[in-house]
């Protein structure tokens, strides 16, 4: 039987928005608790938060849950930081698959991680993605055959160019094009959460 865990990806200090987003509260409790209470959930003990900026309060947000929290010291180089930490954590458990979430796709489910999961499970020797805006992203699943690639990443561009050109299962989630980069993105979420029509 396969092996397989969830990473998510918190170190960032996402400058843009002016705030740490995986400590942005839209549920009445953090983005990054929400995320890994999810991820439990649908894949049970092989759960990892790589975090990096608030450290030390983005893990009490995570008090009482069984993740592991991964120290990305050089967070700061960017998201490719993360997910060498993470990638390396998998080696170490032997994980034949890793998923990668973030914490800002607000509109992020069990069932699209479900899905995810399936998807890749009809054909695990395939990277598996979510496709929204045109492209393939995040929420994603990559097979060890990944991780030395993974592994190379550097500075603040993420996995998505390894899926540029590659046999890919493709998971159409429309919603994933919802995330939290601006103080604009937040108001739109809050005001989507509470029915308020901003135009």
């Amino acid at each position: 039987m396969l092996s397989t865990g969830i990473a998510i990806l918190a170190a960032g200090g996402s400058r843009r928005l002016g705030q740490p987003k995986q400590l942005v509260s839209l549920r009445g409790e953090p983005l990054v608790r929400h995320v890994a209470a999810l991820a439990e959930a649908v894949s049970g003990e092989n759960v990892a938060v790589v975090v990096g900026c608030e450290a030390e309060r983005v893990k009490a947000a995570l008090h009482g849950l069984a993740c592991a929290c991964l120290d990305s010291a050089t967070w700061q180089e960017g998201i490719a930081s993360s997910i060498r930490s993470a990638v390396r954590w998998a080696e170490v458990r032997e994980l034949d698959a890793l998923m990668f979430l973030v914490c800002d796709q607000t509109r992020l489910t069990s069932d699209v991680v479900r899905q995810l999961w399936a998807a890749w499970a009809m054909q695990p020797q395939l990277a598996a993605a979510s496709a929204y805006a045109d492209a393939l992203g995040i929420p994603a699943v990559f097979p060890r055959a990944y991780y030395p690639a993974l592994l190379t990443l550097q500075g603040d561009r993420g996995a998505a160019k390894l899926l540029h050109g590659a046999a890919v299962t493709r998971v159409a989630w429309p919603d994933g094009v919802y995330d939290l980069d601006t103080p604009a993105d937040l108001a739109e979420e809050t005001a989507h959460r509470s029915g308020v029509d901003l135009e």
